[in-house]
C-alpha cells in the first residue's frame, strides 16, 4: 500500500451549507490539505485564535455574526494566513468590502473545485514567500523586550527557520551541522518562551508588527 503523503497544511472552511462543506472538504483533501469545517463563525474563532491554518475560506452569509464580522474579529489584515471570502453572485459589493478589511480575495458561488485548488495553492505559496521575505529582512533588528537577547548566530538560525528552511538546509546555508541548528533552535524557543514551531513564528510576527507601530 502506498504511503500517505504528508498534509500540505490545514484549511479552515466556514459555511452553513453542508453540501458546500462536503464539496470543499473532498476537493481540498484530494489536493493534500487537511480540511476542518465549521458551520458558523463562533466555532471558527475559538480555533483560529489558538492555531494558524494555511488558509481560511469564509462564507459571507453564516448564522450569527456574518463572515464580514468574523473577518474583522480575526483582524484580517494582520491574520497570519490568507483569508478568502466565499460569496454568492449578489454579494460582490460585500466581498469588495471584505477585501478592504483584510480578505485576500473572494470566491464566487457556484465554483469549480479544480479552480479553487489552483487559486489556494497559488495564494498560500505567494503568502508564505512574502512572509518569509518580510520576516527575514527584519529579524536582525528585532528586539524581544523582557526576554534574554539572542546571539548573532541565533538570529541567523531564526532567520533561516522563519524563511521555511529545514535543519539540513539551514545548516548547509550557515556552514554548521543540522544537530547544531537543532540546539540553536531549542535555545531560541527557550529564550522567547515559544511552545512549538508555530508559536515561535507567531511571536516573531507579533514583535515585527509592534515594531512597525
Amino acid at each position: 500500500m502506498a504511503e500517505k503523503a504528508p498534509s500540505r497544511g490545514e484549511i479552515f472552511v466556514v459555511d452553513d451549507d453542508p453540501a458546500v462543506r462536503d464539496t470543499l472538504s473532498m476537493v481540498l483533501s484530494a489536493a493534500g490539505y487537511q480540511v476542518i469545517c465549521f458551520a458558523d463563525g463562533a466555532a471558527l474563532l475559538a480555533i483560529a485564535r489558538t492555531r494558524t491554518p494555511a488558509c481560511i475560506l469564509l462564507d459571507v452569509h453564516i448564522p450569527g455574526k456574518s463572515g464580514l464580522d468574523i473577518l474583522k474579529e480575526l483582524h484580517g489584515e494582520d491574520y497570519p494566513a490568507p483569508i478568502f471570502m466565499i460569496s454568492g453572485q449578489g454579494d460582490i459589493a460585500m466581498a469588495v468590502s471584505a477585501i478592504k478589511s483584510g480578505a485576500l480575495d473572494f470566491i464566487e458561488k457556484p465554483f469549480r473545485g479544480s479552480e479553487i485548488v489552483a487559486r489556494l495553492d497559488e495564494a498560500i505559496e505567494a503568502y508564505a514567500r512574502r512572509q518569509a521575505q518580510n520576516m527575514s529582512s527584519r529579524i536582525a533588528t528585532l528586539h524581544f523586550p523582557g526576554r534574554e537577547p539572542l546571539t548573532r548566530r541565533e538570529r541567523e538560525v531564526l532567520e533561516q527557520f522563519t524563511a521555511g528552511a529545514s535543519n539540513k538546509e539551514a545548516g548547509r546555508h550557515l556552514g554548521i551541522s543540522p544537530r547544531t541548528i537543532e540546539d540553536h533552535r531549542a535555545n531560541i524557543m527557550k529564550k522567547l518562551g515559544a511552545r512549538n514551531a508555530a508559536d515561535l513564528v507567531r511571536i516573531v510576527m507579533t514583535q515585527q508588527r509592534q515594531g512597525q507601530v
